[in-house]
């Protein structure tokens, strides 16, 4: 996935399709966000760039749940991507 804004919107499509809320805050985010599971909302730091951005919902996204029949064709097919790409934890 290249840095771009456009790339950027296409993840935050993903994250608004599924009803969550993102929001550029500033803070002591350890990881570049937080996030408020009951009420749907991602809080990423305002300071980060795109490539940052777009990393930290790269990395985040796979971790949420998700409302996959909610999503667009597109933005099925790259959370599929995000999803397929994040390795497996040891439980």
């Amino acid at each position: 996935m290249k840095n771009t804004q456009h790339s950027l919107d296409k993840l935050e499509d993903i994250l608004g399709e599924s009803d969550y809320t993102i929001r550029y805050e500033r803070g002591t985010f350890q990881s570049g966000w937080c996030l408020l599971e009951a009420k749907k909302i991602v809080v990423l730091n305002k300071f980060l760039d795109v490539e940052g951005r777009i990393n930290t919902l790269m990395e985040l996204i796979p971790q949420l749940n998700i409302s996959f029949d909610k999503l667009t064709h597109a933005s099925q097919k790259l959370y599929d991507e995000l999803v397929s790409k994040t390795p497996l934890s040891a439980e």
